[in-house]
């Protein structure tokens, strides 16, 4: 299996165009940039599949060798786009693979239902290309092309603000859990972890490598009134210990926000999470296994 991250920073990407905040400082001074979160994942690197689509996509493809279309081609290593949520961070990229010839679109019902009401991308996709909508079914595997299969578990409840109040499903949030069956090689692809549930512990069993939801380091990071938790991120403070009970997979964080001063690659708070075998994943990271 090949995981390429594609992009590491949560919504807005880091530094944020219209952030000031000591972190953003830092990283503009210090020419340190994380695009918006995505995952490119394949089980023969020959046929690729995108675990969200950021808003940074198009420059994200271009920087990744192996998802460049051949020679004298049209033709994409990239079969499909696998959703986690259906937030706008995670989505609105899927308009600059409009110009695909057929794409497959993976993702619970409920995430399918936001895509074509509240926020209606895959219709207006859909008018460009052949688009083919994949339910993933939560705890049940789907077979993908190159030996891969992808399995999801529901991680929370957590719907987009564009959503509204509008009856569409609970199936919001989701971890992917990535293998080409029983007995092999397992990545586990958590960005959006509001809480370490027994469900959660499960989809992590036997894994090698589980990329987890980074958004903030601490629970007020983003001041009084604006807690981790109420915005559906499990602070890294506080899955640490969590990671401390459950040694054996690698841990990497990934959906920074531009707030975290882990976007920065020296701060001092990485020591911490190299004692529970941790550490933060990087845009264009490569991981083979």
């Amino acid at each position: 299996m090949k995981v390429r991250f594609l992009g590491t920073a949560a919504g807005g990407g880091a530094p944020q165009w219209n952030c000031g905040c000591a972190t953003c400082v830092r990283a503009r001074r210090d020419g340190v940039s994380r695009t918006q979160d995505c995952l490119a994942v394949s089980g023969d690197g020959v046929s690729w599949y995108l675990v969200n689509a950021s808003p940074d996509l198009r420059t994200q493809l271009l920087a990744t060798p192996e998802l460049a279309p051949a020679a004298g081609s049209r033709v994409s290593p990239v079969r499909g786009v696998v959703f986690t949520s259906a937030e706008l961070d995670h989505t609105l990229g899927l308009l600059t693979l409009r110009e695909a010839e057929v794409l497959d679109v993976y993702a619970t019902a409920t995430v399918h239902n936001a895509l074509r009401s509240g926020f209606s991308i895959e219709t207006t996709v859909g008018s460009y290309t052949r688009l083919r909508e994949r339910h993933l079914a939560p705890g049940t595997p789907v077979e993908l092309e190159g030996g891969l299969r992808v399995t999801l578990s529901v991680l929370s409840s957590k719907r987009p603000r564009y959503a509204g109040t509008t009856p569409l499903g609970e199936e919001w949030v989701g971890a992917c859990r990535f293998d080409s069956g029983p007995g092999t090689r397992v990545f586990v692809y958590a960005p959006g972890l509001a809480a370490w549930t027994g469900e959660f512990g499960r989809a992590i069993e036997s894994a090698d490598v589980v990329a987890l939801d980074g958004t903030f380091l601490t629970e007020e990071e983003m001041g009084p009134g604006r807690p981790a938790s109420g915005m559906g991120h499990l602070a890294i403070t506080d899955v640490l210990p969590f990671l401390a009970e459950h040694p054996g997979p690698r841990y990497l964080f990934t959906h920074l926000n531009n707030t975290n001063p882990l976007v920065l690659p020296d701060a001092p708070e990485m020591s911490a999470l190299a004692e529970v075998n941790a550490s933060v994943a990087f845009d264009g990271q490569l991981l083979e296994f």
